[in-house]
């Protein structure tokens, strides 16, 4: 298409035909479909604005008139997405000016947030509870992600294969796309997320035990469809027992990870362990924690200088 038709195109349109070029093939079906969520959003808040009335002004109307219904960290991400598309055609000529410059980033309060993981002594409570029987069940699932930190997706691709007993270690190299009907084994979320996970000496025995009649090469958890709800229900039911707040699934990946920062464990090596592709990434998850974790050191550091 000429840039000349590139200018009368509708904006929305646009978007559409950059992420047919750019993002289809090039980007995990997760996040290729938030882009067209985006799509979406962008076709609903300016359905007639074409490129060539593409200014500063118009850009923000769009943003504001998003943001009156999302989180400001959510008008973010969208806006992230939108300027991607429009550097592009500011590179392309199709528009002369950066319309996203000085742009404006507004939207709801934030609600509260939901505890996202336990402290030590709340989770030592929570799975005393757990109903470990000699057949693989959820609650073999909730223990095994609460001392390695895996992601759903992650252990719910193990098979016995990816068990070395005599390493103690879990080979993590692909996750189960339990949200396609279908489901079957995937990539990775990305390079960094293949490792290989230590286990403790105990959990690396319960398993041990358990697997070694099973298919090497068949997923130890599913068993058909499984749904992010059917752990996250019976954790809940767990928690409630144990008389400890309520977290996902997800919250204990943060249990795991909060409780190896308190323990003194390098964030280097907590972002090698959680397959996290930056230790940025680990250091913006837990601030909160090692914001404390600053604050005991200070008064370390005060304590020893005074015995100089």
């Amino acid at each position: 298409m000429s840039t000349k038709k590139k200018e009368n195109q509708l904006f929305f349109r646009y978007f559409e035909d950059w992420i047919e070029l750019y993002k289809v093939g090039a980007v995990r079906d997760v996040t290729l479909n938030k882009y067209y969520m985006t799509l979406k959003k962008l076709e609903l808040l300016a359905p007639n604005l074409r490129m060539y009335d593409l200014d500063r002004q118009s850009y923000q109307t769009i943003l504001n008139d998003y943001a009156f219904m999302h989180e400001k960290q959510t008008t973010m991400d969208f806006h992230h997405q939108l300027k991607a598309a429009i550097l592009d055609a500011v590179d392309e000529g199709v528009i002369d000016k950066n319309p996203t410059r000085k742009v404006i980033i507004k939207g709801r309060a934030p609600r509260p947030k939901k505890i996202k993981f336990l402290n030590q002594f709340e989770l030592q409570a929570l799975l005393k509870n757990l109903d470990l029987n000699e057949e693989i069940n959820w609650d073999w699932f909730i223990l095994l992600i609460a001392k390695t930190g895996l992601r759903f997706s992650e252990a719910l691709a193990l098979t016995p294969n990816d068990f070395d007993f005599s390493k103690q270690s879990i080979s993590v190299k692909k996750t189960w796309d339990y949200k396609s009907t279908k489901g079957g084994m995937r990539e990775t979320k990305n390079e960094s997320s293949k490792r290989k996970v230590i286990m403790d000496w105990q959990v690396a025995m319960q398993f041990s035990q358990m697997i070694r009649e099973l298919n090497p090469e068949e997923p130890l958890f599913v068993k058909g469809r499984v749904f992010n709800s059917m752990v996250n229900n019976r954790l809940r039911a767990l928690c409630i027992k144990a008389d400890v707040p309520i977290i996902s699934v997800h919250g204990l990946r943060h249990t795991h990870a909060s409780l190896l920062l308190f323990a003194g464990v390098s964030i280097a090596s907590v972002a090698r362990r959680l397959g996290h592709s930056s230790m940025i990434t680990t250091q913006e998850t837990y601030l909160h924690i090692i914001k404390e974790l600053n604050n005991q050191d200070n008064d370390k550091i005060i304590r020893h200088l005074s015995t100089l």
